[in-house]
């Protein structure tokens, strides 16, 4: 089999191998964070369940209102204070963060950034 050689598929590798620590339970939830070219995402769920609690992106309408273009750090960091918001709203106030394979850099360093912020401790 040929040794995968994309930016995507190393990514995707980092993922894999990160996913084996990072699970989230009910008490402690996990933040997953996925980053495309023009937009963020984020998420809070439970491994458990499998159900996600809470999500937050540069789609939504109140962000999406205060930013243009939503591949930027300070949309990043726009979602990650929505995002904390609403955790601390429903009673989460610590999670384990999942990067997604992505470089604790830029973005989602904003994200994670934005969240502490808010409330959220992880």
């Amino acid at each position: 089999m040929a040794k995968k050689n994309s930016r995507n598929d190393k990514r995707l590798q980092r993922h894999e191998r990160v996913r084996k620590d990072v699970f989230g339970t009910p008490e402690k939830p996990r933040l997953c964070v996925y980053r495309s070219i023009s937009n963020i995402f984020a998420q809070v769920i439970d491994d458990v369940s499998g159900a996600t609690l809470i999500s937050a992106s540069t789609l939504d309408k109140e962000i999406k209102e205060q930013f243009a273009y939503g591949g930027n750090k300070e949309a990043a960091k726009a979602v990650g204070e929505a995002l904390g918001k609403k955790a601390l709203e429903k009673g989460i106030d610590t999670v384990c963060f999942d990067r997604g394979g992505f470089l604790y850099h830029g973005r989602v360093k904003e994200l994670a950034d934005g969240a502490r912020s808010a409330g959220l401790k992880f």
